[in-house]
């Protein structure tokens, strides 16, 4: 039988772009995911059931693992620990089992930013190590524990890579991760205000084309940041007035008043309401650490740099528009 690739998560936003690529590169793709399959290779189960992995990691050559939660919030927080951290867990440990030949971890760019990052600008890469306390909320602290737990893998034998992705952003959000709630909130007028932060997205083809280059080029136990252009907010919401015509806010909120907003939402507004903070307080101490990021590493070691930013944009907001979620004036 012919050696399958795993995908983990692979219904998802990135999970979808990446499966149709390596489908197109003639590979054999198994989809394991939560969704109903939607190919006669894939399996549908949860990464936190070890018996429903084992099952998808049979006759496996390599893995992409995405499932988490991509949340920057969630009524219950210990579900960013057991989705994110102990799952990549139950998955590494059956990769490991099974003799796969490449595993390839998606964490997170929020594993780098930490406390001691300071508010203000400042500039990050591969280099930088965090420590799990000094996370900026659940989610990052989850995902950084799971990258100390691939990176003990590694040294148990399992041949893996870890990609550090920014903010992904194209057309299929379905799901509508933070990035794209934030686009889509500012084009329909919803913000009345923004953070003077500095942003990074990656094209999630681009995205893909980075997974699939770490794993067929990526030495094994590095990581590797997948991002492209450091953009300023203001220099953002200028892009998506023009892309959409319509006015973005001219309000500048500082940051210690956006953290208060934060709090006041996240910790009093949303356990009252059962509803997401329109402002997580975990967004905003990432925004005020304006991060300027560098994916160096990726396109030296990778030959792999992210497309420009202003096509993605384009793609997000016609897809948005075309599923009624971009309203016109």
């Amino acid at each position: 039988m012919n050696a399958v690739t795993l995908v983990t998560g692979g219904a998802g936003f990135v999970g979808r772009h990446l499966v149709r690529m390596l489908r197109e590169r003639g590979e054999r793709v198994r989809v394991f995911d939560l969704a109903e399959p939607a190919h006669e290779d894939d399996v549908q189960g949860s990464v936190t059931d070890d018996k429903a992995v084992a099952r998808a990691i049979e006759n496996v050559s390599s893995v992409f693992h995405l499932a988490g939660n991509a949340q920057l919030w969630a009524k219950d927080a210990r579900v960013f620990d057991e989705v994110n951290r102990a799952a990549t867990e139950i998955v590494a440990a059956a990769a490991l089992n099974a003799g796969v030949q490449r595993f390839v971890h998606c964490s997170s760019l929020t594993t780098l930013i930490g406390r001691k990052t300071p508010i203000g600008v400042s500039t990050a890469d591969e280099t930088v190590r965090q420590e799990p306390e000094d996370m900026l909320g659940p989610y990052p602290r989850s995902k950084l524990m799971a990258e100390r737990l691939i990176e003990d893998y590694a040294k148990r034998g399992l041949d893996t890579v870890i990609a550090l992705p920014t903010e992904p952003l194209g057309a299929g959000d379905d799901s509508l991760t933070p990035p794209t709630q934030m686009i889509l909130d500012f084009a329909n007028r919803k913000t009345p205000a923004y953070i003077d932060c500095i942003l990074n997205f990656v094209p999630v083809a681009s995205l893909a084309e980075g997974l699939i280059a770490a794993r067929d080029s990526g030495r094994v136990g590095e990581r590797y940041l997948l991002g492209g252009d450091s953009t300023p907010m203001i220099d953002l919401l200028m892009l998506i007035e023009r892309l959409t015509r319509h006015p973005m806010p001219k309000t500048k909120l500082p940051y210690a008043v956006a953290l208060a907003a934060g709090i006041i939402d996240t910790k009093l507004v949303a356990p009252l309401t059962g509803k997401p903070p329109k402002a997580p307080l975990t967004g905003v101490r990432l925004a005020g650490r304006r991060v300027s990021f560098s994916s160096e590493k990726a396109a030296r070691d990778l030959g792999w740099r992210a497309s420009p930013l202003q096509p993605a944009l384009e793609e997000t907001l016609n897809w948005a528009r075309g599923e009624g979620l971009l309203k016109d004036l």
